[in-house]
């Protein structure tokens, strides 16, 4: 018995320190294979609230998103990148009241082996108010006037009040909720969707609250006054602009008056439109900004400024000149040797206003082709065109390239 209980001793601890060794053996081998990472995920993580109570509601909060470092072999990291997801910061306000708490940070991770090494910040301070509902009718603002000779109806709003809840401190400030409209210069009648805001007795727009519904639909007839009539504004002119110059684009500021009379049967025979004093474009070259007055019937007033401004744009006329047999100049040729150019004119087409196109001379236009760095031989060189006159550009040369026969100097020319 004492033998059999010898033997069992020593063997145990050889297969013991066996075990350890294999153990051993295997760690290095996974580790070798999947090593360990230690690293901070590549994005911050948003914090998840769980176990809140309805009847709460979070007001401050020193974080919103914590940074978090992980170990992991490299296997379970590739898990973690493919499913951002899979990682979790919670913080747990199950059971708390409306105070203020500072509460740890809690990680969950989907994969496993991991072990959370940081996070960053560890804990966080935030303030739990209650939530705080009230309801109060919306309030119109108008801003501004319609145009003369109008008056606006009866406004309708649907709805006609709103749902505001929120932190208890903020919805306690609350005193009114408000949809502004901007009705200058309005002509017709509105019907649009408003957005809400929400202000406190000072005039103040309060924020962090929630609105049901967001905004308000307005319905707000507009309604042209008797006696009053919207006509549209033609220009009127003579003349003819100077030769080479065309009129492209008449405007009146504004484009639509109001007029009045005490004779509605007049007012409603007036055609859609009043016409301006003449503007006389004789010779005009250039843009012309002036104010005209309005023709009209006796017994009919023009309503607020009794001119308009009207713009005309004068600009030239575009074309095309075609600037021949113009001799085609070598620069940049080095000592030593000579050229020959084949053609030796070119013809040159110009676009560009007429006026600065009646102005060029032919002379004035330099056709070159540069040599530079170039030595013996044969080449098809482009042409650069040369004009002294603003506003003419190149639209073609003909022909494109031109074939420069450079040799030195004493020797025979090819042919």
């Amino acid at each position: 018995m004492n033998n059999l209980f010898r033997w069992f001793t020593t063997n145990l601890r050889l297969f013991l320190l066996a075990l350890a060794l294999a153990m051993a053996v295997w760690v290095m081998a996974v580790t070798t294979s999947d090593p360990d990472r230690t690293g901070s995920l590549p994005e911050l993580s948003a914090i998840e609230f769980i176990g809140q109570d309805s009847g709460l509601i979070i007001t401050e909060l020193s974080a919103q998103a914590v940074e978090i470092t992980l170990q992991a072999p490299e296997s379970v990291w590739e898990q973690i990148e493919a499913d951002p997801g899979s990682v979790r910061a919670i913080v747990d306000l199950s059971g708390l009241d409306a105070a203020s708490h500072q509460l740890t940070v809690e990680v969950q991770v989907a994969f496993s082996p991991v072990r959370v090494v940081s996070v960053f910040p560890a804990a966080i301070d935030l303030l739990l108010e209650p939530l705080s509902t009230i309801s109060l009718p919306i309030t119109l603002s108008i801003i501004g006037e319609p145009a003369i000779g109008y008056e606006v109806g009866d406004t309708s709003l649907t709805p006609n009040e709103v749902v505001v809840s929120g932190p208890e401190s903020i919805v306690q400030q609350v005193d009114a909720v408000v949809a502004s409209l901007d009705l200058s210069e309005t002509r017709e009648s509105v019907e649009t969707s408003l957005p809400l805001g929400v202000f406190d007795e000072e005039g103040n727009m309060l924020s962090g609250l929630s609105l049901s519904p967001d905004s308000v639909q307005v319905s707000l007839p507009v309604t042209q006054l008797g006696g009053y009539r919207d006509l549209a504004v033609k220009v009127v002119t003579v003349g003819r602009v100077a030769s080479g110059y065309r009129i492209a684009s008449v405007a009146a500021f504004p484009p639509i008056v109001t007029v009045y009379s005490a004779d509605s049967d007049l007012i409603a025979s007036l055609p859609g439109f009043v016409e301006t004093t003449s503007l006389d474009l004789s010779g005009a070259s250039e843009n012309i900004e002036t104010r005209l007055g309005m023709i009209l019937p006796i017994d009919v007033t023009l309503v607020g400024e009794q001119t308009v401004l009207v713009q005309v744009g004068i600009t030239p006329i575009q074309d095309s000149l075609t600037v021949a047999y113009r001799p085609v100049v070598v620069t940049g040729l080095s000592p030593g040797l000579k050229v020959v150019v084949s053609p030796v004119t070119v013809d040159v087409i110009l676009s560009g206003p007429i006026p600065a196109l009646e102005s060029l001379n032919a002379s004035e236009v330099q056709v070159s082709v540069d040599a530079t760095g170039y030595g013996a031989g044969t080449y098809q060189l482009t042409p650069v065109v040369s004009i002294p006159v603003d506003n003419v550009s190149v639209q073609s040369v003909l022909p494109s390239t031109v074939q420069v026969t450079i040799t030195s100097t004493g020797t025979a020319t090819p042919r």
